[in-house]
């Protein structure tokens, strides 16, 4: 019995959806950026705002939950480590959270929510023929069911990494101040005076990319869904899996552009 280690139709098949992917998701983020302007349209905004609130509102209560153990649990490794240094202790606190943390946990806390919702709403619709309904009315899939979600979803992204961000530092340095290691207001003082605008680019790009990501990759699972029973949850499985891959692949590429 031999054993094949290499199949070269499974590789050129991997190789060509990905070539696929990367093109369905160029198409898809350049109509939603040309189409911007849509947005001020009273069925899309609406759509919008309804985004905004699944995906940033209502994620608020897992984000604060998740923001505050994780501040609490890296202040008190830090200071176990780094002692009573403020400086020191600062310094790390924005590595961790600012630089990584803060963007990485909030793009996976928002792509278990509202990556596979997406994708499955989206695959539904098409399922149900509801997309080809849009078309017969003269009305274009991508202004009504993909802006509105690319651009609620990113939107939402960016304001909950800062809220993250802003919660584990605050939580953190309250926990420590409340054990007696680090005194509260010199600690965030620490933090802000040296805070620079690269840090705060830095996590601002992320935030912006991976929110792009997420949003685009989820339409774009949930638009080539085949009509089959199993239709949905490939969809959502498969923008979940790649949404997750993706965001780490460049996770690692922005930290290395910004601080290497």
């Amino acid at each position: 019995m031999s054993l094949t280690l290499i199949n070269p139709e499974r590789i050129g098949k991997s190789v060509l959806g990905l070539f696929g992917y990367v093109q369905g998701i160029y198409e898809l983020l350049s109509y939603s950026i040309k189409s911007l302007g849509l947005l001020a349209k009273a069925p899309i905004r609406q759509v919008f705002k309804k985004q905004i609130y699944f995906t940033g509102i209502e994620a608020l209560a897992p984000i604060t939950a998740i923001a505050t153990l994780s501040g609490i649990v890296i202040t008190t490794q830090i200071t176990s480590l780094a002692g009573h240094d403020i400086g020191l202790t600062a310094k790390i606190m924005l590595w961790v959270v600012v630089r990584e943390l803060g963007p990485l946990l909030t793009a996976i806390v928002i792509i278990a929510r509202s990556s596979s919702a997406t994708a499955s709403e989206l695959a539904t619709m098409k399922i149900r023929g509801e997309i080809d309904s849009l078309r017969m009315m003269g009305i274009h899939p991508g202004d009504y069911l993909v802006l509105p979600r690319i651009a609620g979803i990113t939107l939402s992204v960016i304001t909950v990494t800062f809220y993250f961000q802003m919660t584990a530092i605050v939580m953190g340095y309250a926990f420590a101040s409340l054990l007696g290691y680090l005194p509260f207001i010199k600690s965030l003082a620490g933090i802000v005076s040296i805070l620079s605008m690269k840090e705060v680019l830095a996590s601002l790009t992320k935030a912006v990319v991976f929110g792009l990501v997420i949003s685009t990759t989820s339409c774009y699972f949930g638009l080539r869904a085949r009509i089959s029973p199993t239709a949905v949850p490939q969809a959502a499985t498969g923008a979940v899996m790649r949404n997750l891959l993706t965001v780490f692949v460049l996770d690692g590429i922005l930290t290395y552009a910004f601080f290497v």
